[in-house]
């Protein structure tokens, strides 16, 4: 098995785990079923979204940055400083995935909109989105979710 391909299946395998909610994890479950779990930083203040990932020169595969907002509202990045390929992975308050970009290029500022009501944004390698699976109808479980209005809420429902 190839190192991307191991890389992967360890990913899946870590989200078979099932820990509900652990700090500075996000699991996001398909469509299909599957779950995947990240290691994230998390961003939820002003400064820390705007540096973001910035001037990082890679990022392991199972790990991200999850953008946290005060309240849904429209979403625009850039890849400004930005020197890795990313996916990201748009989600409304209750952890419901509206929208994915794939693959934003590096030090490209062209505005990237995740449309309106957008209260996270997982960022994760690019491509990787698409390799697991990950589109619109997918769910985000994370303690940053709201548990009065989470979809996957951290108990395991």
């Amino acid at each position: 098995m190839g190192k991307c391909c191991a890389a992967l299946a360890l990913v899946l395998l870590a989200g078979a785990a099932q820990a509900d909610c652990a700090p500075g994890t996000v699991e996001v479950r398909s469509d299909n079923g599957s779950v995947m779990r990240f290691s994230v930083e998390i961003a939820d203040t002003a400064g820390e979204r705007a540096q973001g990932l910035m001037n990082r020169p890679a990022m392991p595969t199972s790990a991200g940055m999850l953008f946290v907002y005060d309240a849904p509202q429209r979403a625009r990045f850039w890849m400004r400083n930005t020197l890795i390929p990313l996916d990201m992975i748009f989600a409304d308050a209750t952890g419901l995935v509206t929208r994915v970009h794939s693959n934003a290029v590096p030090l490209d500022e062209t505005s990237i909109d995740g449309g309106e009501g957008v209260a996270l944004v997982l960022e994760i390698n690019g491509g990787l989105a698409k390799r697991l699976g990950l589109g619109p109808g997918a769910v985000l479980r994370s303690e940053a979710v709201d548990q009065g209005q989470a979809l996957w809420q951290c108990d395991g429902g």
